[in-house]
């Protein structure tokens, strides 16, 4: 009896280090791979222009967007999701992820208020703004990072943590916020 307790007891302490492990690779592998994905010439200006075309609007306008990106979620008839999909940097980061050998889950690219500006792949709504992947980083800060509980990914059969952080630009100015997704089976 003794034995099986302290076999437990020894899992109980071993499986925080090794997730903090498996933290610290997920953000080593997002710091030296993916951040850079966003500090191009590419991502930086549509960035730009998603946040040009959103800054006038209030959040109703924005969940109204929201709204026609969800309404075309699982139809044929998608256009608005279509033309995010078929734009050169969706189509950079969907290359990202067939390249990554596994490790990528999906990646979202999101403008200063939340909304999607590019995507791997179709995400269930086009405002990230009331979410955590948002609301934990781009609102806190240039260094602010936000990892998310491990969860199961339906449509890739993975188990994956997103992590989040804010974009910036060269100088340092917060413009936009990214997640990625990562098998959490790969770290």
């Amino acid at each position: 009896m003794r034995t099986v307790a302290l076999s437990t007891l020894w899992l109980l302490f071993a499986m925080p280090l090794h997730a903090s492990g498996s933290q610290s690779a997920m953000l080593d592998y997002v710091n030296q791979t993916a951040r850079a994905w966003f500090q191009t010439p590419e991502a930086q200006e549509a960035i730009a222009q998603s946040n040009h075309a959103h800054a006038g609007l209030s959040e109703e306008e924005l969940i109204e967007l929201d709204g026609v990106w969800r309404a075309e979620v699982g139809h044929v008839d998608t256009p608005v999701i279509d033309a995010m999909l078929d734009s050169p940097l969706s189509r950079a980061l969907r290359k990202s992820v067939e390249d990554s050998g596994g490790m990528l889950t999906e990646i979202i690219l999101m403008d200063n208020r939340g909304m999607n500006v590019a995507v791997s792949h179709v995400t269930s709504d086009a405002w990230q703004g009331d979410e955590a992947k948002f609301q934990e980083t781009f609102p806190k800060g240039g260094d602010a990072v936000h990892l998310s509980e491990i969860e199961l990914d339906e449509s890739s059969q993975t188990y994956q943590v997103q992590v989040s952080f804010v974009v910036t630009t060269a100088d340092g100015v917060p413009i936009g916020a990214a997640t990625i997704g990562l098998n959490a089976e790969a770290f």
